[in-house]
């Protein structure tokens, strides 16, 4: 076959794929496979580009003894690990001395894989996040019918314990149910209109109890009239909830929310309300920022399951925001506080 015609061949595929042929060497190569493997490929041995050892290994049995052969190459692109799926056929009367060649291909599952490995990080972090409070159940509960069967007074301490134990897994249940009611709905955009300055003063109203407890005092800030968004009610008081609540447990002894209003805002590249939730604590490292919605991450574990945290609830805020095709953005420095900022399309 021409070289011409196998080049022609090659082009026409959409995935990266090279032929390797008797001789071990690249025959061809489509521009896929030459932006992700090197420009300079053809003529030079396969094992000097794809040099790890399944990959190879796949190659030779292929050329050996001309059947299917299947196998994984993992690289790095610059900004992340990345893997391929490696598919290899074999093609008779090509190459040297019309030797035959092994067809290369390269699938890239990346994102197939980094959410498998997603699914199982879930899984063990809420294993773990239950297994902590059934533990303590179930010791609770066999001490109550043993040592403490008869003690008044350790039986009603214990029964306190097991309540708590048994509200934090409520909870996280709840957070795990709401999480996936959000993701779920995330493609919907809402569409009911609501007076953001309205709910704000509404959501204070609502967390004055924790505050007071606290000892925190709570400021509100919002234009005189009325400042109409399109949003979904339920999910944004949850949003604001759980910032509001969050400075209150980990900030310092004051809470500002302050909403304001811009005529084009970059971070949505439109007309524009910013939220901000401002309070006067010790702050967060920076080296916590990037992280700080994702799924079960915490700054202070200890502090954060005195406190009654689920891990998740950021994680929730994140998503609701993205389907109100918002953003959140997260300041914070040693000793200067922490402002959380949430915009909002308007």
């Amino acid at each position: 076959m021409a070289q011409d015609l196998i080049d022609g061949f090659m082009e026409a595929m959409p995935l990266p794929a090279v032929l390797v042929d008797q001789s071990e060497r690249f025959i061809a190569a489509n521009a896929a496979a030459k932006t992700l493997l090197g420009a300079h490929l053809v003529g030079r041995h396969f094992a000097t580009i794809l040099r790890q050892p399944s990959v190879a290994a796949a190659i030779e049995g292929c050329l050996h003894d001309r059947q299917p052969r299947s196998a994984r190459h993992l690289s790095n692109d610059g900004a992340q690990d990345t893997t391929f799926e490696v598919c290899l056929r074999y093609i008779p009367g090509i190459g040297a001395v019309n030797g035959g060649a092994a067809l290369v291909s390269l699938t890239d599952i990346t994102e197939r894989e980094q959410a498998s490995q997603m699914r199982r990080d879930f899984v063990a972090n809420v294993s773990h996040e239950l297994r902590t409070p059934l533990t303590a159940l179930m010791g609770f509960i066999e001490t109550l019918r043993g040592p403490a069967r008869d003690d008044a007074t350790a039986r009603e301490r214990f029964l306190e314990i097991m309540q708590g134990e048994a509200n934090r897994m409520n909870r996280l249940v709840g957070d795990l149910l709401s999480l996936n009611r959000v993701e779920s709905e995330e493609r919907v955009r809402p569409r009911e209109q609501l007076d953001l300055g309205a709910h704000l003063a509404s959501t204070l109203k609502s967390v004055e109890p924790v505050a007071q407890a606290k000892e925190v005092s709570l400021a509100l800030e919002v234009p005189q009239t009325p400042t109409l968004v399109t949003g979904d009610p339920d999910q944004l008081q949850q949003v604001f909830t759980n910032l509001v609540e969050n400075a209150i447990k980990y900030g310092g002894n004051q809470v500002l929310v302050r909403l304001s209003l811009s005529d084009r805002d970059p971070a949505v590249r439109a007309a524009a309300v910013r939220v901000q939730v401002i309070d006067n604590g010790a702050g967060i490292d920076p080296i916590h920022l990037p992280r700080l919605t994702e799924r079960f991450y915490r700054v202070d574990t200890h502090r954060s399951r005195e406190q009654g945290g689920t891990g998740l609830g950021l994680a929730i805020v994140k998503h609701i925001v993205n389907r109100h095709r918002g953003r959140m953005r997260v300041e914070s420095s040693a000793d200067k506080g922490t402002t959380f900022t949430v915009i909002l399309p308007r």
